[in-house]
């Protein structure tokens, strides 16, 4: 009962450092006058991205074992499952409740050169990560770094690419955190409050200096990595404790925490009608995820990759590329079309349970 209280307390302190991290960076982006494209496949995705980074990272470098590698592996490939899977098909269903709620048209409107730059990358770099050390075992090294280049050559061409600027935000949560303490020791009145809170609204307001956020940045990532050692420790006791597999354990527990952030935030941007930074958020951390996570496991781990790992890592390449050839077919993104991936990870779990 302990270690299932700490698994949740942790899992709980992940999510509100990324949403944390997440805030900051966007007020980054806003700060720097990014576009879409680079605040959604860059700055956000790699912002929410972090949990699932963070936890291999713990669970790899400091743990150890084979137990603590199994879930650190599972952990990596699990990710980019969930995102091709799990995340595709729940904008689907987010473009189908805003039409019903008569709030949006049932089609996606991104920027389809952006999305397709996103998936053409993973679909390389992670199929790479998967089938190259089949035969380049002793050359792990070397694909590590080829990901490497992989993502700084993505990132330019990020930022190189026509799209369009960020527009909306949140305010720097420290700031505002900063202005209600402020407010509270002032004595302020009620109506002052409200008064506050309606002028923080403004762009004035929202005015923060760099050396604040990235102070929000540091404070954010201390504490993922704090919660994400307490959660590694104790998804390792409870996999052990139950006899499951602790691979099979990270692939089909962790993610489904982890990818919240990234869940969260595509939901909730899709039902506003942002679906560029909707769908940006999930294949640019799907970038990230194939680049430096899964380098991390071909360095320090045996990257054995077989059974439902591999299993996972083909079915998340083929439900990308699917969204590619609708793209090239009909030129457009067609909300069915990401209804694939909620079929592709029923045929994942029912291969599971009856295994």
């Amino acid at each position: 009962m302990k270690e299932i209280s700490l698994l949740v307390f942790s899992l709980l302190m992940i999510l509100l450092s990324a949403e944390v991290f997440t805030n900051s960076v966007e007020s980054l982006g806003r700060k720097l006058s990014l576009s879409q494209a680079v605040v959604g496949s860059i700055l956000a995705a790699v912002g929410t991205a972090m949990p699932e980074t963070v936890l291999p990272l713990v669970a790899i470098l400091m743990y150890g074992g084979d137990a603590a590698k199994n879930i650190g592996v599972g952990a990596i490939l699990g990710a980019p499952f969930m995102l091709s899977t799990i995340a595709f098909f729940l904008i689907s269903v987010s473009v189908f409740i805003g039409f019903l709620r008569k709030k949006r048209r049932f089609a996606l409107h991104v920027e389809i050169h952006s999305v397709r730059k996103d998936l053409v990358f993973f679909i390389i770099m992670y199929g790479a990560a998967i089938v190259l050390p089949l035969f380049l075992q002793k050359g792990r090294i070397y694909i590590a770094a080829g990901l490497f280049i992989g993502y700084c050559i993505y990132t330019y061409m990020t930022f190189k690419g026509e799209s369009a600027d960020i527009m909306h935000g949140d305010e720097l949560y420290l700031k505002r955190l900063i202005r209600g303490c402020i407010n509270f020791i002032a004595g302020r009145s009620t109506v002052a409050g409200r008064q506050s809170q309606l002028a923080s609204s403004s762009p004035q307001a929202k005015a923060v200096g760099l050396p604040l956020i990235f102070f929000q940045v540091f404070g954010a990532l201390v504490l993922m990595v704090g919660s994400a050692n307490v959660f590694i420790g104790s998804l390792e006791k409870i996999s052990c404790s139950l006899g499951v597999n602790p691979m099979l354990f990270a692939l089909l527990i962790a993610p489904v925490a982890t990818e919240l952030p990234e869940i969260f935030n595509s939901v909730s941007w899709t039902l506003k009608g942002r679906d560029t930074l909707a769908l940006g958020n999930v294949t640019g951390a799907m970038v990230f995820q194939s680049t430096f996570p899964v380098s991390l496991g071909l360095i320090f781990t045996d990257w054995s990759i077989s059974g439902f790992a591999l299993l996972s890592a083909g079915l998340a390449l083929l439900s990308s590329f699917i969204v590619i050839a609708d793209m090239h077919i009909r030129k457009r993104l067609s909300p069915f079309t990401f209804l694939a991936g909620g079929f592709f990870y029923a045929v994942y779990i029912t291969f599971v349970l009856t295994g």
